[in-house]
């Protein structure tokens, strides 16, 4: 098994992009939920600004 590893230089490594992969969705979900509630305050002051409400 490691002499195929050797002769295929293209072999990615699957925890390595599993972990990205993980890390990355961690950093998602902590940004969604701080600017989460901003985002949705500026959507509805957006809206209510447009149809005149408040």
């Amino acid at each position: 098994m490691s002499k195929d590893r050797e002769l295929d230089p293209e072999r990615g490594d699957v925890p390595g992009w599993v972990l990205v992969t993980l890390m990355t969705a961690g950093l998602v979900v902590a940004l969604w939920a701080v600017a989460g509630p901003l985002l949705e305050d500026a959507f509805r002051q957006a809206i209510s600004s447009v149809t005149g409400q408040g």
